[in-house]
């Protein structure tokens, strides 16, 4: 109590020399107090999650900020699932129980249905409920993302050399949003000649998968902030972060100082130095979005239950690891992923943005951050972030010792004023040819 009280009075007494200049004391204060231990990591849809956001709330609220058009408040609750192991796993070819089964990932559920045999990814085809790959180990994950998008619900491959971690009762499944009707791609394996045994027989017999689990509801929260623009017809723009982390791990605290305290930290230091400035033509919304590390479901949810309509929305800004310097980029700059998909780089570049493009296209980064989630319903989105493969990416060391205060401190800074440019501008980022990305 003590710790949090030191926090509060750095808070109460932090004083900037322009409230429309980022202040590296309250930088330094918000991420004491996000990645402290008192917050023991802020799980994903957890009490610890909720205290985050609603910290994220009052500030806004201090701010000036005001509630999103259609919301009475600041914070928005998002009803999930937690699914656990409630029996053991189980594969058959019509009556025979097959050895060997090993999980990658699974929903929990029944998966039954004739399968299709594939050596490549091109061969998966759509329609079929189980696919069984055959191919090198090697390419296993591109067959895996191919048949997640042609609706397979069960893959099974080759099993590794190094067994996988025991799927015991009580072992957590994951969690999905209580509206979403979609329970995933489940992932099995099979020793090799175990596998090529069951390929030869699945054309003649019925594959049948289960694996029981039970639910539990919880929530995950969202605090969200808004400041009106002058032009009702110019749009808005959305700025956010995921407050969440990966909470307490084997009696360890996972704080996630840099992910992505850092990133929430970005959102609240600019919307204190934008609301203190003259008004805007667009207005702004200012998210903090709770359970990324579960599957950017704060976000997800958030951009299925908008509070203004979709179309409104000029481009997302979204801030993930700000933290720490990528030494692959120049000195002080911040990686867009996704860069060459829009003109949002171009245009912030052109007001004095210091970025890059994503120098770790095989990472993928683009579909990994809460930014995703707004870019599948059209709007121009994109994640800034300072190094996405720091060595403390989800490690207990992920701490406030090792934020680089100076840099994350000078990032934020740099960006106040493209972005405040852009909410003044008449024109919209859009898309470049192929940039906009398809559903799943």
């Amino acid at each position: 109590m003590l710790k949090l009280g030191l926090t509060a009075l750095a808070l109460a007494t932090c004083a900037p020399l322009s409230a429309q200049q980022v202040s590296a004391d309250w930088v330094r204060a918000h991420e004491t107090f996000l990645a402290g231990d008192e917050l023991a990591g802020r799980g994903s849809a957890t009490r610890d999650e909720a205290i985050a956001a609603a910290y994220v709330a009052t500030q806004f609220q201090a701010y000036g900020l005001k509630p999103p058009p259609g919301m009475t408040g600041y914070i928005q609750k998002a009803p999930v699932l937690r699914r656990f192991v409630a029996g053991v796993p189980s594969l058959t070819l019509g009556d025979t129980p097959i050895a060997g089964l090993t999980l990658g990932r699974a929903p929990g559920g029944t998966v039954t249905g004739r399968a299709q045999v594939a050596r490549t990814a091109s061969r998966v085809r759509t329609g079929a409920p189980i696919v069984i790959y055959t191919g090198p180990a090697d390419d296993f994950a591109a067959s895996i993302g191919a048949a997640r998008d042609k609706g397979a619900s069960l893959i099974i491959g080759p099993a590794p050399d190094k067994p996988g971690p025991a799927w015991a009762v009580g072992r957590p499944l994951g969690v999905r949003l209580a509206d979403d009707a979609e329970p995933g791609l489940t992932i099995a394996m099979l020793p090799p000649t175990i596998l090529a045994d069951l390929a030869r027989q699945a054309g003649r017999q019925t594959i049948h998968f289960d694996l029981p689990f039970r639910e539990e509801r919880a929530e995950t929260t969202n605090a969200i902030g808004y400041l009106p623009g002058t032009d009702p017809a110019a749009g808005i723009l959305l700025l956010s972060a995921h407050l969440d982390h990966l909470g307490v791990e084997d009696g360890t605290i996972m704080h996630g100082a840099n992910d992505d305290a850092s990133g929430t930290v970005a959102v609240l230091e600019l919307a204190r130095t934008l609301a203190a400035g003259k008004p805007m033509k667009r207005g702004i919304l200012f998210g903090a979005f709770g359970a990324e590390e579960l599957g950017l479901l704060g976000s997800k949810y958030f951009g299925t239950h908008l509070p203004v309509p979709v179309e409104r929305i000029a481009a997302n800004i979204e801030f993930e690891m700000i933290g720490a310097q990528d030494p692959k980029l120049p000195k002080g700059a911040l990686m867009m992923t996704g860069y060459e998909r829009s003109d949002l780089g171009e245009r912030l570049a052109a007001h004095g943005a210091h970025l890059a493009p994503d120098p770790y296209p095989d990472q993928n980064f683009f579909r990994r951050s809460d930014n995703y989630s707004l870019a599948l319903r059209g709007v121009v989105a994109h994640t800034l972030s300072g190094w996405a493969v720091v060595p403390t990416y989800h490690q207990p060391t992920d701490t406030i010792a090792a934020i680089d205060f100076p840099f994350m401190t000078q990032a934020i800074a740099a960006l106040v004023d493209p972005i405040r440019n852009l909410a003044d501008s008449d024109a919209a980022p859009t898309w470049k040819p192929g940039g906009r990305p398809k559903a799943d």
